[in-house]
């Protein structure tokens, strides 16, 4: 293939025989057809990469169990458990509206909590401490 610059019809104007590298080259024209200058179309698959979703059960029930602020973490499980089954069915869009539900509910409940927590420990320590001090 040393001689790119022949024709597909160049052995068939002279009169001598093609060697074989000649006729090597006819064939690989003839079976793959010309080289082409114009662009090649091309075909883009998107593969979607399976998406995250956390569904905050662990976090959801830890509320239940320990800081269940009206009962807000009783709340927050009912809506993780939406959305991991949101999630099994492969429903995205549910499951990530059902997870964000389910964390903000977590983190009032938390939040809640610790404050409950603190007013309970501040109200009667400083009710103690005004009962001693004269």
């Amino acid at each position: 293939m040393s001689n790119v610059s022949k024709t597909f019809f160049s052995t068939a104007s002279t009169s001598r025989t093609p060697n074989y590298e000649e006729l090597r080259e006819e064939h690989q024209i003839a079976v793959l057809g010309a080289p082409h200058s114009a662009a090649v179309a091309s075909t883009v698959i998107n593969v979607h990469s399976e998406v995250s979703v956390p569904d905050h059960v662990v976090w959801s029930l830890f509320n239940t169990l320990f800081m269940n602020w009206c009962c807000l973490g009783f709340v927050a499980f009912a809506y993780s458990v939406k959305a991991r089954d949101r999630k099994m069915v492969g429903d995205v869009t549910g499951a990530q509206a059902y997870a964000s539900t389910a964390k903000c509910l977590n983190i009032c409940a938390l939040i809640g909590s610790l404050l409950l927590t603190v007013v309970a420990i501040v109200v009667p320590a400083r009710l103690i401490f005004h009962a001693i001090s004269p």
